[in-house]
């Protein structure tokens, strides 16, 4: 058999012999010596966040793996929401670094992370273009929605508060639960992913990049097709890109919109576009009838594809870089709570309502308020979200009290709330 570099030969004198021996230990601990003084210390490990696996949550015909993230304090019924790694990713990945367990701990919802392997795909994508995985009643989608079963049953989570969301082709898998299973999610989010069956008649990477554009209503049917009974409510849905994505490109941003505003019979012109977050996001809102948020895109300016994070420890900060496809910008796990009516923190402290409802109370600066998605500005006035009230000049030194009710209309209770 072929010898090492340090193998010593039949025949070979001792003192060769002894130096066989130390020579490997004299190179490793001058190797340790010489990377101590020209690095210094080791930098501290990134605190990993304590998941639960779940080993028997169903037939999972999707072979995939069940984590929780159970809060401390927890309300009664809580509200669940589902995330989906990308590709190369792991559940233990995202949510060490996307925030979501720090808000599902702020905020009181369980987070249920689903997670696929190299023995589904060979990059750790969940199969979002496959038919087999795609499609309501079987493979990938069926897991994930027996899940949320699981979550329901063993921590009695409210079934009429499940969320979803997800990076890449995590996103694409959202864009997925959201088709194929319209009666089990109230909203999700798509982190960089692709309208629901693209590959219907497209290859994945040409959906990818350039992207595949299809009228809103082509786009509307294809999810129609994935439960036809179904006759809605749909899903509310909020799209985020990196408006320099060369992966999934932003085109596709677009292509979710027309999907989903032709869904919910919206026109693809937002209702109201305003920025948000300290890199200045454009977010544009889809208002339906009650004035509720129906369908919202969050284009972040100067980043690629990835997750964007804020890190920090500021109430709009969350999130960590430490990780490949985390983008420092803007703390996206927070818009998107606060998109799903999760969101119970500062700027303004909101107050529950205590005859037990779904309202709740912000008190603020009109500033404070736009910067928290609660209100716009145009003109240099404030306006409330939904309500459209007049709120003043936008500034920090105008206060009002917003009552939130329904999730995403907001109306002024400065004389009582609620």
């Amino acid at each position: 058999m072929p010898l090492s570099p340090f193998s010593r030969a039949p025949g070979a004198p001792p003192r060769a012999r002894l130096l066989s021996r130390l020579l490997p230990r004299l190179l490793a601990v001058l190797a340790v010596v010489l990377g101590t003084a020209l690095v210094g210390p080791a930098p501290q490990a990134h605190a990993a966040v304590t998941l639960t696996r779940v080993s028997d949550f169903g037939s999972n015909p999707g072979a995939l793996t069940m984590y929780v993230y159970r809060p401390a304090t927890l309300p009664a019924h809580p509200p669940v929401v589902v995330a989906l790694h990308g590709c190369t990713q792991s559940a233990q990945v995202y949510a060490d670094n996307s925030g979501l367990p720090q808000l599902a701990d702020r905020d009181g919802f369980l987070l249920v992370l689903a997670e696929t392997g190299t023995a589904n795909n060979a990059s750790k994508c969940f199969n979002w273009f496959q038919t087999g995985d795609n499609r309501r009643g079987q493979g990938e989608a069926l897991s994930v929605r027996q899940m949320v079963s699981n979550a329901v049953t063993a921590y009695g989570a409210d079934p009429q508060r499940v969320y979803v969301t997800g990076l890449s082709a995590g996103g694409a898998m959202t864009a997925v639960m959201l088709a194929a299973y319209p009666d089990v999610f109230s909203a999700g989010a798509v982190v960089a992913g692709l309208p629901y069956d693209c590959t219907k008649d497209n290859s994945p990477y040409t959906c990818m990049n350039p992207g595949v554009d299809l009228s809103p209503a082509a786009w509307a049917q294809r999810v129609r097709d994935a439960y036809p009974s179904y006759g809605g409510p749909w899903p509310r849905t909020a799209i985020w890109y990196g408006d320099q994505d060369t992966t999934v490109v932003p085109r596709n941003a677009t292509e979710l919109r027309d999907q989903w505003t032709a869904l919910h019979g919206l026109s693809q012109t937002p209702t109201r576009t305003t920025t948000i977050g300290p890199d200045a996001t454009r977010q544009d809102q889809y208002l339906a009838a009650d004035g509720t948020v129906a369908v919202e895109v969050d284009r972040v300016p100067g980043i690629g594809h990835g997750t964007p994070v804020d890190p920090g420890t500021g109430s709009e900060q969350c999130g960590s870089t430490a990780a490949p496809y985390f983008l420092d910008s803007i703390c996206s796990s927070r818009w998107i709570a606060r998109f799903f009516g999760l969101d119970t923190s500062d700027p303004g402290s909101p107050d529950p309502d205590p005859g037990g409802g779904t309202a709740a109370c912000w008190t603020a600066s009109n500033y404070a308020q736009v910067q928290a998605g609660r209100a716009t500005t145009s003109g240099g006035y404030t306006y409330a979200k939904g309500s459209q009230q007049n709120m003043g000049l936008y500034n920090t030194f105008v206060t009002h009290t917003l009552k939130e009710s329904p999730p995403g209309y907001f109306t002024l209770a400065d004389t009582g709330c609620p």
